[in-house]
């Protein structure tokens, strides 16, 4: 399940540095977040850290991109491969 960031997004810059991934940007007006680098903070920390920090709740799971914990995790260690 990636997670997608909604155009409630303030810009604040506070969710791109907690990325273990690197998976957020800014985009032509906010924060994205490429669902191919989004593991949900699996095998990094339990909770995603954007989520946590975010002070007006604008990251949801993104319905195009629903992945279960297992999928995530694969898709981690791949990510920690290309490193």
């Amino acid at each position: 399940m990636a997670l997608m960031i909604t155009d409630e997004c303030i810009n604040c810059d506070v969710c791109e540095p907690e990325c273990p991934n690197q998976a957020i940007y800014l985009g032509p007006e906010i924060y994205e977040i490429d669902p191919s680098k989004c593991t949900e903070c699996v095998g990094h920390f339990d909770e995603p850290q954007c989520v946590q920090v975010c002070p007006v709740a604008c990251i949801p799971v993104n319905p195009a991109h629903l992945e279960n914990k297992e999928t995530l995790f694969q898709k981690y260690l791949r990510l920690q491969q290309a490193n």
